[in-house]
């Protein structure tokens, strides 16, 4: 990537190894309880000198799972989930042609918390359902080269079908870079393989995320090393697709060794492009060398659509100018896909006041577009977002299907809409499968607004919020479906009416809009109401066959309206998780405290910890899809001598396990 492009992240870390686990509770004795981080590694050799303050320095080529101590924290729970693709939402998306990749820094290359952290100031991703790819973008000479995704975020892609890539990062000179963890990356074995081909492959098996990203940018080579770098992008990718895994190369390194980015797939990068699942094409393409680079690609027998169009949004977001005709016409098919550059500005360029709602926002507008609803693209918006371009995808396939819209941070947690914990917090496995078409809204009158809203949830942190003055019925989509109906097929709606007066109904479509842009074929059923929080459950015993799209029609009799929803979910039968089992305290200093347990058996969506406090309340302290848990900054309450802590499995429907204990002597 040229290097004015760069953001070179230099952050600290903690870092060690810990003993082996112990069944009983630890006394303060124990060995030290160590924050766990996203992992990152240099090929083989380090630089000169000694690392910075909290950066520790790691060999890849070292690396065993077994000697991994942060491992139960990093891996990944959620596999990656297949999709469908639905009739488009507007009538210029399209599916089968341009896909969409981000690289995406989600913090520093050191000091990138394993499960989240208590701010709830977080990138939190949620628009997948227009993603194709992800790279775990970051990496710098002073930390690490390599980097390998941490659980939540793989947890969140997986759950929406995105596969997550690892970063490899061998930096320009200007960086640091130096040539020799080039060669080290490259080095063969007594037999002429790739011993770190075979290591990364094994590091994404491990951590369960979905293969690598390719970046060698560090200049001064030569055709030995051109070719050496060649034959360990084959052997990488046939290892690889061999496990499921892929790897994407980035246009820099050309045959001759030497660094020149193209913008283009041409004579100097066709090799690699060749040997590799994709590629990025740099920021220097022109609509003419995009045109090529496509027929280059159909030519070498592969899609045009492998290609990714590097759009550098890093400084001005939408409001970044594109020659968005180059890659994606709207008279014509789709040149190639589309590489995203640092999509988080949708965060970072916003004043450090910014609340989640007003990320949100940002977000919003970046992947849907100025008109905020994919039904009707803005057709005079500069900005062509993904969504006037791209169809959406869901996995909502399979009954029970459960969510409470939880975004994966908050101002609080929410249970059954009590505040159990006041601490703002991230934590982006925990988000759930969010609707994809945010928002489409169908009225033939006013139009209300529609956000995520971080006031006051259901579960979790968030719930939606549907607020304005209405004079016609509104119908809100909320997801696309491929759910069997059967005899005893209901739908649950968890809502609450704050302002206003509005009668609520359930739309269920169980067939595909005639064509592209055109509403889901709805069929309208009542919905009880309540006071406060309610839960109302509609059967489906009028209806046959396969649920496409679930939404509601909201009609307002008393304004201006202010509906919050804070759960849905689609079962047959009621259902209740088995209990984890044998948890422990693995290492213990002070308030700082390492858990682990045994999985549940069945589905989980995920596990809660609750301290229980000596007058019999319950304070929750955290949630994770791992089967190990960080607590920090714990302190005893007045006349404790033994802390106690519960932890709980939660499937699919929410529904919480029997708790079980552990405790902890201070």
């Amino acid at each position: 990537m040229n290097p004015s492009r760069r953001t070179v992240l230099i952050a600290a870390t903690t870092a060690a190894l810990l003993p082996t686990p112990a069944r009983a509770a630890v006394p303060k004795a124990a060995a030290a309880a160590i924050a766990p981080y996203a992992s990152y590694w240099y090929p083989d050799s380090f630089p000169s000198g000694s690392p910075g303050t909290g950066i520790t320095w790691r060999s890849l080529k070292s690396w065993t799972a077994a000697g991994d101590t942060d491992l139960a924290f990093n891996a990944a729970s959620v596999p990656l989930a297949a999709r469908f693709t639905p009739t488009p939402a507007n009538t210029t998306a399209r599916s089968g042609q341009a896909r969409i990749q981000a690289l995406v820094s989600f913090g520093p290359t050191s000091s990138n918390a394993s499960q989240g952290s208590a701010t709830a100031d977080y990138y939190a991703l949620t628009h997948w359902a227009y993603l194709d790819e992800l790279v775990f973008w970051g990496g710098s000479a002073g930390e690490g080269l390599i980097l390998a995704p941490n659980a939540p975020i793989v947890d969140a892609a997986h759950r929406h079908g995105v596969p997550v890539l690892g970063n490899i990062f061998l930096p320009p000179t200007a960086y640091g870079g130096q040539l020799q963890w080039t060669r080290d990356l490259v080095q063969t074995d007594s037999t002429g393989h790739y011993p770190l081909a075979a290591q990364l492959v094994a590091v994404a098996a491990a951590y369960g995320f979905d293969g690598w990203f390719v970046n060698a940018e560090t200049g001064g080579g030569n055709t030995a090393l051109g070719t050496a770098m060649l034959g360990f992008v084959k052997e990488l990718k046939s290892l690889a697709a061999a496990r499921g895994q892929r790897v994407t190369w980035y246009d820099a390194m050309t045959v001759n060794g030497t660094v020149s980015w193209q913008g283009a797939l041409n004579s100097q990068n066709q090799a690699f492009f060749q040997a590799a699942d994709d590629m990025f094409v740099d920021f220097r393409w022109s609509a003419s060398t995009l045109a090529s680079s496509g027929t280059k690609a159909v030519q070498l027998g592969r899609s045009r659509y492998e290609l990714w169009a590097g759009v550098d949004v890093e400084s001005n977001g939408s409001d970044t100018s594109v020659n968005w005709d180059a890659i994606v016409p709207g008279g014509s098919a789709h040149v190639t896909s589309i590489g995203f550059y640092r999509p988080e500005w949708t965060r970072n360029h916003l004043p450090a006041s910014r609340t989640p709602g007003d990320f949100h926002a940002a977000d919003d507008r970046f992947w849907t577009g100025r008109s905020l609803d994919p039904s009707g693209p803005d057709g005079t918006d500069p900005w062509r977002a993904p969504a006037v371009s791209v169809a959406d995808r869901s996995t909502v396939t399979a009954v029970p299907f459960a969510s409470v819209f939880n975004t994966g941070h908050g101002l609080r947690w929410y249970e059954d809409g009590r505040i159990t914990s006041d601490t703002a917090w991230n934590h982006l496995g925990l988000q759930d499968r969010l609707p994809s078409r945010r928002w489409t809204v169908r009225t033939d009158g006013t139009r209300p607004t529609v956000t995520f809203d971080f006031a006051d949830a259901w579960r979790g942190g968030s719930s939606v919020l549907v607020a304005g003055d209405p004079d016609r019925p509104v119908v809100l989509d909320l997801y696309a479906t491929r759910l069997p109906i059967g005899d005893q097929t209901v739908v649950e709606l968890t809502y609450r009416t704050d302002a206003g007066s509005v009668e609520v109904e359930l739309a269920v479509a169980t067939a595909e809009p005639g064509s592209a842009g055109a509403a889901p074929p709805y069929t309208y059923l009542p919905v009880d109401q309540g006071d406060g929080w309610s839960t109302s459950t509609v059967p489906l015993t009028s209806l046959s066959g396969t649920i496409h799209a679930l939404g509601v029609r909201l009609t307002a009799s008393d304004g201006p309206v202010q509906w919050r929803l804070g759960g849905i979910a689609v079962r047959d039968a009621e259902s209740t998780p088995a209990a984890p089992a044998a948890p422990q305290i693995t290492a213990a200093t002070g308030g700082d405290l390492r858990l682990a347990w045994d999985a549940a058996p069945g589905a989980v969506r995920h596990y809660t910890l609750h301290r229980l406090l000596p007058d019999g309340t319950r304070r929750f302290l955290g949630a994770t899809g791992q089967r190990a848990y960080f607590l920090t900054g714990l302190q005893p309450e007045q006349g404790e001598d033994t802390a106690r802590f519960e932890v709980r499995a939660v499937g699919e429907l929410y529904t919480s396990s029997d708790p079980v204990t552990v405790t902890h002597t201070w």
